[in-house]
């Protein structure tokens, strides 16, 4: 996430990697199989709650009023994550390969659990300074669902929406025509990119939440988000022991889905052994993101 000074052909929230310093394969590819949709590598991982929940009785103390989660455990591992793995934070685009500066993901809030409810779109964008990444996850999704479900604010991806759903087909058609020609090119304006939960590192969709299961989600052509993750319900599970004997703890099935043009499969391999190395010792989350992990 180091941040270099801008040059030619840098987009405001990515840089650049230049052919001369990139393998052929990847130069070559978005010539090959141009869109992201169809370069979609699926993936699955089960992960022990074992070591989670003990970290968030602690983390829970009594009289705390906004409890810590599943869900803001695992977000802040795939942050670091992410932070660790830098070639996850990649994306294609305009028949470039580039490196984003900032570790942004995206969620939906629903208002309420019911079929009627709205929903919002929401982003959090991660510093590699100051809190730890569990307390940046936990603060801002806080926030978040604060403004949306008790001050019934609607996110800023819905205010456009709501802006651009009045005017008539034909102004529709040229203005994303003419939108996606700006991003091909890499001018995509900042102030639509802000709010575009497709313009983030990694897209989530916590089904536990509505106990619902989903192995795999697409991803789409528009916007750069080159990693969907699926968080399932948490279930009794068996786990085996070498002589064949096992026990029931409680696990959760994660479901990803990348570009798999922005690595190999032994760096999206190695990812997932971190990954998972983070969710067996979660106190890794209280130090300072970018603090190294062995795996």
């Amino acid at each position: 996430m180091d941040k270099k000074k801008r040059r030619f052909g840098d987009r405001h929230d990515a840089r650049w990697l230049r052919p001369k310093d990139m393998d052929s394969m990847h130069v070559i590819m978005p010539y090959l199989m141009p869109n992201r949709a169809d370069n979609e590598a699926v993936m699955h991982e089960l992960i022990d709650l074992t070591a989670i929940e003990k970290y968030l009785e602690e983390k829970n103390v009594e009289g705390i009023e906004f409890k810590y989660t599943f869900f803001h455990v695992l977000c802040a591992a795939l942050a670091k994550t992410i932070a660790l793995r830098p070639y996850l934070n990649r994306f294609y685009q305009g028949k470039r390969l580039y490196q984003r500066d900032d570790i942004t993901l995206s969620f939906v809030v629903k208002k309420k659990f019911v079929d009627s409810s709205p929903e919002a779109l929401a982003i959090v964008r991660i510093s590699p300074e100051g809190e730890s990444p569990l307390d940046q996850v936990y603060g801002k999704v806080k926030e978040i669902v604060y403004h949306v479900r008790n001050e019934n604010k609607n996110d800023g991806t819905t205010d456009i929406m709501d802006v651009l759903k009045k005017f008539p087909r034909w102004v529709l058609r040229l203005f994303f025509s003419t939108i996606k020609w700006l991003d091909f090119h890499g001018k995509y304006p900042l102030s639509l990119e802000k709010e575009d939960p497709y313009f983030s590192t990694a897209f989530i969709t916590n089904l536990g939440s509505i106990k619902m299961h989903a192995d795999y989600h697409h991803l789409a052509n528009w916007g750069t988000n080159s990693l969907f993750v699926c968080i399932n319900e948490k279930k009794p599970t068996p786990f085996y022991n070498p002589d064949g004997t096992y026990e029931m703890r409680d696990a959760l099935e994660i479901g990803l889905t990348v570009d798999e043009r922005i690595a190999d499969g032994v760096y999206f391999a190695n990812s997932l052994k971190l990954f998972k190395k983070i969710c067996s010792e979660p106190s890794l989350l209280d130090l300072p993101i970018e603090t190294p992990v062995e795996y």
